[in-house]
């Protein structure tokens, strides 16, 4: 058994979506993603620059696709309140709790 660890993470692309996604090393992933080589939905040059906002680490890679499965059902303001819950590097709007 190996003493991987697995991220659930989520950018901020330029056009200000949300792009959620799992990865066993965050900078690597991120330096893909930026080259336009990621994910298929950060592949365009209207969503460049890139900002990672968040990641979590997880023991298994089950957790982490759980964790991202979960934010990407989430409503714009679910995300937004999550990110601000979980104290996310990204200039959000005020949210109530």
């Amino acid at each position: 058994m190996t003493d991987k660890n697995y991220y659930m993470y989520v950018l901020l692309t330029a056009d200000n979506t949300f792009y959620c996604g799992f990865t066993d090393n965050v900078v690597r992933r991120l330096s893909v993603h930026e080259a336009g080589k990621g994910a298929k939905y950060t592949r365009p040059k209207k969503r460049h620059p890139l900002r990672l906002v968040y990641s979590a680490e997880y023991n298994t890679k089950t957790a982490a696709l759980r964790a991202e499965a979960a934010f990407k059902k989430l409503s714009r303001a679910q995300k937004e309140k999550f990110l601000v819950l979980h104290d996310a590097e990204w200039d959000s709007p005020q949210i109530n709790n």
